[in-house]
């Protein structure tokens, strides 16, 4: 009798199993897409509204620097006030010591200038 040619060892691949391996891959790749772009669509409006809220606050962040400003401003002439009035009233003191001291007028105001 004669030999038959090749290998009688080799193993029998079976298609239909490989085939509905694939498949269930493919399906279970397909469903992580479907979830990753319904997440996408999340964000994007949260996104969206994250923007909506925004330009109000922006809004009062400017607000509330104006009104930081004028405070500033009024508490600068409130101190410029103070130092003026205190001001007078040390040369009003000066004035009273050098009247005091036995000085006339006139010599006062020669010291001045």
């Amino acid at each position: 009798m004669p030999r038959t040619k090749g290998s009688k060892n080799h193993a029998k691949t079976d298609f239909d199993a490989q085939l509905e391996k694939l498949q269930k891959d493919k399906a279970l790749l397909e469903e992580g897409i479907a979830k990753t772009v319904v997440q996408i669509e999340e964000l994007k409006t949260d996104i969206k509204s994250l923007r909506e809220s925004l330009k109000p606050q922006k809004a009062e962040i400017k607000q509330t620097e104006k009104e930081i400003a004028k405070l500033e401003a009024k508490k600068a002439a409130a101190e410029a006030k103070a130092a003026e009035a205190a001001k007078k009233v040390e040369a009003e003191a000066v004035l009273k010591k050098l009247l005091a001291s036995g000085m006339t007028a006139d010599e006062i105001l020669e010291k001045l200038k």
